[in-house]
């Protein structure tokens, strides 16, 4: 066990049956349908892979693909946080280029979580508690320090977690995922080096123009000043 420390409106259709509802049923009729293939699992499996609360409070992350899911989920959860409290409490010196970036990247984060709390349903871990004492909100230095660590974590995440799927729907989802979050990680580095080789540097790419791969045991110490609720991960690798 790892555990981890932290914090329609009803439609008038009387009259109202133009081109544009039709297409706007069309395409929420086609979200629904891409949601339901994405999560389209054995219901026995689904039960056993699901996450859950143990006792204590510790939420354990399951097993299988429902776990990896959970972890991409908890990882989301976290930044999602940092975000909208960065976006609250604005550094020193926070201007016009760092709003933009910031909360370009706050959306994609809340968009991410919020894809993996209704993808996974009934088999998502609960909201975790997360704290961010640390961190110097009112520093420029701190905030983007904090921010390249959880973009690159996040980066490194999904590929070491990528091998661990077994369903090829997931595993294009967590492929469109991982795109947006190096160009987050790529962001962060170009805000704290402008003008340098720092957005893709030897510290995350390798001589072969690859980027790290960590498992969930290699990741989910480094958030452990971060997360204040206990959470197992003894299933995953």
């Amino acid at each position: 066990m790892l555990v981890i420390r932290s914090a329609q409106p009803e439609c008038a259709i009387e009259q109202e049956a133009t081109a544009r509802s039709r297409r706007g049923l069309l395409k929420a009729a086609s979200v629904f349908v891409a949601s339901t293939a994405f999560l389209e699992l054995n219901l026995a499996e689904a039960f056993a892979q699901r996450g859950a609360t143990l006792a204590g409070g510790t939420v354990d992350l399951g097993q299988g693909d429902f776990a990896v899911l959970n972890y991409a989920y908890a990882l989301e959860q976290l930044e999602a946080a940092f975000y909208t409290q960065v976006l609250q409490q604005p550094y020193r010196g926070f201007n016009a280029a760092d709003e933009q970036s910031l909360t370009g990247i706050q959306s994609h984060e809340v968009a991410h979580r919020e894809f993996f709390r209704s993808a996974l349903g009934g088999n998502a871990i609960p909201d975790l508690q997360v704290d961010f004492g640390q961190v110097n909100f009112a520093s420029r230095q701190s905030v983007l320090g904090t921010a390249r660590t959880f973009e690159d974590l996040g980066v490194a995440a999904y590929n070491g977690a990528g091998q661990l799927l077994r369903n090829p729907d997931f595993l294009a989802k967590a492929g469109s995922i991982v795109s947006v979050e190096a160009r987050h990680a790529a962001t962060i580095h170009d805000m704290l080096n402008p003008y340098s080789a720092a957005f893709a540097g030897s510290d995350i790419v390798d001589g072969n123009g690859l980027d790290r791969a960590l498992v969930p045991s290699q990741v989910l110490p480094k958030v452990v000043p971060f997360v204040l609720t206990p959470v197992s991960a003894s299933q995953l690798p």
